[in-house]
């Protein structure tokens, strides 16, 4: 079906808007599963149906329809849209960004909730959009969101939105500020399931990137045997997060570098990954071997010369 000729797929465009304006719902999901299949891989396409007039309302004006079906049909089709780089800032204005965030707050679709934030996630990659994200407060509702219930399938979607979003500082602070630190440690220290620990673990190091982050890490109980523990027992991506917010941690404070010294396990397990881990993880394993060696030998020389 992407294959229609631009002449034929305008006009199938143009009727397929129309009818999705209809009251009956499987009318208008009909007309959304065309939308849906001409816009999946055909970037022209998405750029006849985005100049079509009225359709990108309808769209949003879909998406909030009591009919899951629809809703998550008129995601698809928008979330389509989204992936031609010239229409992401065209997408990203405050109604749309609003009604995304309506989705993830009130839909009781998981689908629809994964389609809103993988839509949100796809608009963040153009930088330009970021800041907007942060002012329609969607770091704040992303991070509550990841407080609550959800599968792992929505948690994944939702970390990689707000692990997109927190690349821009403004929303590194809001998300501080929301509480993100420890929530992205619960899900760290007890998700079952590896790719969210990681993903966690991921955003975490992004945040320590700026003043507001590792304040916050600093601050936190027991944050450099938290990381240990997951370098000790998680998967080599937890590992290769944890590795990276202990450098920062360990480039912030010499403190941190000390708490680590007392954690007799450590050193061995930097030692193993260092030989047998991933090349980030082999790269960030050495670097931390390295601070550590440099704080015991000056406390070492220091006690030396006490003692003499």
């Amino acid at each position: 079906m992407s294959n229609v000729s631009t002449p034929r797929a305008r006009d199938t465009i143009v009727q397929c808007v129309l009818e999705a304006r209809s009251s009956f719902h499987e009318k208008q999901q009909r007309a959304l599963q065309m939308l849906a299949s001409l816009t999946k891989v055909s970037a022209q396409n998405r750029s006849l149906l985005a100049q079509s007039e009225g359709a990108i309302p309808t769209l949003l004006a879909l998406s909030k329809s009591p009919s899951s079906t629809v809703q998550t049909l008129a995601l698809s089709v928008l979330f389509n849209l989204s992936l031609n780089p010239d229409l992401k800032l065209l997408l990203a204005d405050m109604e749309t960004i609003h009604s995304l965030n309506s989705v993830i707050i009130l839909s009781t679709s998981p689908e629809s909730s994964r389609l809103a934030s993988s839509l949100i996630c796809s608009l963040a990659l153009l930088d330009k959009n970021k800041a907007k994200f942060g002012v329609a407060g969607t770091i704040q509702l992303l991070v509550k969101a990841i407080c609550g219930p959800m599968s792992p399938d929505v948690a994944h979607h939702l970390l990689s939105s707000l692990a997109e979003l927190v690349q821009f500082h403004g929303n590194c602070t809001l998300a501080v500020r929301s509480g993100a630190i420890p929530a992205l440690l619960r899900l760290a220290e007890s998700s079952d399931e590896e790719d969210l620990a990681a993903t966690s673990l991921t955003i975490l190091g992004l945040l320590a990137r700026f003043d507001e982050g590792l304040r916050a890490l600093r601050k936190t109980d027991g944050i450099v045997a938290s990381m240990v523990d997951v370098i000790v027992g998680r998967s080599m991506l937890s590992k290769e997060g944890a590795a990276d917010v202990l450098l920062r941690l360990f480039d912030e404070s010499e403190g941190c570098i000390r708490d680590a010294l007392r954690l007799s396990e450590l050193s061995t397990v930097l030692a193993d990954l260092s030989v047998r881990g991933s090349s980030r993880a082999r790269e960030k394993a050495a670097l931390l071997m390295k601070k550590m060696m440099e704080v015991e030998s000056y406390a070492d020389g220091n006690s030396i010369l006490y003692e003499w």
